[in-house]
């Protein structure tokens, strides 16, 4: 278990520390840029080369598409467990099962699904598992982590204090102090044991519970406003409480600038940090606007988001 800055931070550790040069590596177009400029910084650098496995009307990977990608010199598969930009969670223990048939260690970005899906990494086969504790895991900003199985081997990248072997020039070995060069976040790591601590009591699987049924009903609502374009899946079993939506003729930036200033309501607009998913959804200019749903959300929550919104669809 290393610490780290958040889920960017973790996943430039593990990538960069994974890789080798003239190295290959798996990943897919519903990546975040936190995937997807690490990689193409090395590949700029002539370093590596990887392939985007593309994703469905649905928004799901296929596994075969992974398998089909894999080369005989691919250094590892790195996917996200669960879209940011359209909540659709990725069939990871399928695609673990092949790689580890292929020995091909997986990698997996939980920045939107740690702290509300079971995640599994020993069943599963995850190699590394990065995260960030501002999202589903309710901690403070400025903290995540990287969580790493025994045997895959991660070089430094960074190096400097650890508190120990302090006479040696040479950064240290050992676990986690190779990935920890310096002052680790203290004061993160309390607020990040605090969100677990609430999340034990609740109990994970009644917050996924709610937050999918809140998502369902937003959903619905939002259909039947008729103006109202959504992407991805409609099956909540297989999704988090993130919709992607825009209004017919509007811009997107514009409805929630609407939302916000004339009823208080937050959302997210624009490319979500995962312009190749825009891009295939053929919202690459301006993107979308994402409702993002938490375990504190209620159904009045979603009534005035439904009210809302016809308003803004009633204008057009």
């Amino acid at each position: 278990m290393i610490f780290a800055s958040n889920a960017t931070d973790a996943l430039n550790l593990v990538i960069q520390g994974a890789v080798k040069p003239g190295g290959h590596v798996v990943s897919s177009q519903l990546e975040h840029n936190s995937v997807l400029r690490p990689l193409h910084h090395l590949r700029g650098k002539g370093l590596i080369d990887y392939d985007l496995v593309p994703f469905d009307v649905q928004g799901f990977i296929d596994p075969d598409d992974v398998a089909r990608a894999i080369r005989p010199e691919t250094d590892f598969v790195l996917l996200t467990h669960a879209s940011n930009a359209l909540g659709t969670i990725q069939p990871v223990e399928a695609i673990g099962s092949l790689c580890r048939e292929r020995g091909i260690p997986l990698i997996i970005d939980t920045a939107q699904s740690a702290g509300v899906v079971p995640i599994n990494i020993s069943d599963w086969g995850v190699s590394a598992m990065a995260f960030t504790g501002h999202k589903s895991l309710l901690g403070p900003t400025g903290i995540g982590g990287l969580i790493l199985s025994r045997g895959f081997e991660v070089q430094s990248t960074r190096f400097g204090g650890t508190g120990i072997d302090s006479q040696e020039l040479t950064h240290t070995q050992t676990y986690p102090h190779r990935l920890e060069a310096g002052t680790i976040n203290f004061l993160g790591v309390l607020g990040l044991m605090a969100g677990l601590d609430y999340l034990a009591a609740q109990g994970m699987e009644g917050i996924l519970e709610k937050e999918r049924a809140l998502a369902r009903r937003l959903w619905e609502g939002l259909a039947e406003l008729g103006k109202v374009k959504l992407y991805g899946a409609d099956r909540m079993d297989r999704r988090l409480g993130v919709i992607l939506a825009n209004v017919e003729g509007m811009i997107p930036a514009d409805v929630a600038a609407i939302l916000d200033g004339d009823f208080g309501i937050a959302t997210r607009a624009g490319l979500h940090c995962a312009p190749l998913v825009h891009h295939l959804l053929g919202t690459g200019r301006t993107g979308g606007v994402r409702f993002s749903l938490g375990p504190f959300n209620t159904s009045e929550d979603i009534d005035r988001v439904l009210e809302a919104m016809a308003k803004i669809c009633a204008t057009r």
